[in-house]
């Protein structure tokens, strides 16, 4: 229950070890940083810092690890969902990168596990729609509606997934055309998972699943659930927002002298 060394100057141990601040300045500690549901009393003459969460696995500490010093001690029981959290900060260098698909993934999910009816989602969840900026030339892909060439995603927003086991994983349930694609030459999956964009607010709000349609010519394009839905390789991919490739066509900026021309 003791403060326990871990490193140099570093040590772990529960609230309790924090009640005595000669012990603390024996120690040679000057900063606190606790994890816990509630704040803890003030120790004069140390610098602290609270992070507000349960210990469950569904508490979201990985969006706060860059504010706070990572520690390790073997016998600490850490639960598996903060593991399985700081092994995706490992995967993204020790940092918390908002742009990376390993951290949108994780951020849908944690949002999904706490929705049973989505009514106010943040702000951040979802990518700027490509209409309102300028791309970003040579860097990345533009998808299109293949009807009315509204653009609608970038390649960025893709959620790539590991791929499945193609018709094997579909033994619950008729064999589809789609899942048959595997093994013949053809691609797996035949749809984009992807991030959600600002253009499927409206379609989003209030339910957990529906069609996703073309913003300006409203063609289905695919579509949305929370509770995830299988790719036509043989992947379960939660959450899911699907985009058929049949129903978008891609775009790329290719520079021709000092002029940009797009190849489709």
């Amino acid at each position: 229950g003791g403060m326990v060394p871990v490193l140099a100057g570093l040590y772990v141990g529960g609230a309790e070890s924090c009640s005595s601040p000669e012990a603390l300045s024996a120690a040679g500690v000057v900063a606190v940083l606790t994890v816990d549901a509630e704040e803890p009393p003030a120790v004069p003459g140390l610098r602290a810092m609270h992070v507000r969460a349960l210990d469950e696995p569904g508490a979201d500490l990985l969006s706060r690890l860059d504010e706070c010093a990572a520690a390790a001690k073997p016998d600490a029981q850490v639960n598996p969902g903060f593991q399985r959290q700081l092994k995706l900060y490992e995967a993204m260098g020790c940092a918390v990168d908002t742009s990376s698909v390993l951290y949108k993934r994780y951020r849908l999910e944690m949002l999904s596990e706490r929705l049973s009816e989505p009514q106010d989602m943040p702000r951040e969840v979802f990518a700027v729609d490509p209409t309102t900026v300028c791309q970003t030339v040579n860097t990345e892909v533009l998808y299109r509606c293949r009807k009315c060439r509204r653009a609608l995603f970038r390649s960025s927003s893709i959620l790539s997934h590991t791929e499945g086991t193609g018709p094997t994983a579909f033994v619950h349930k008729r064999v589809t055309d789609c899942a048959r694609l595997s093994g013949n030459g053809q691609e797996k999956c035949t749809s984009y998972f992807i991030e959600p964009v600002q253009w499927m607010e409206p379609a989003l709000l209030g339910v957990m699943e529906g069609q996703l349609l073309c913003p300006k010519c409203t063609s289905k394009l695919g579509s949305f659930s929370w509770r995830g839905d299988q790719c036509s390789c043989g992947r379960w991919v939660t959450p899911a927002f699907q985009i058929h490739k049949s129903r978008v066509d891609e775009v790329r900026t290719l520079p021709v002298g000092n002029f940009q021309t797009a190849k489709t």
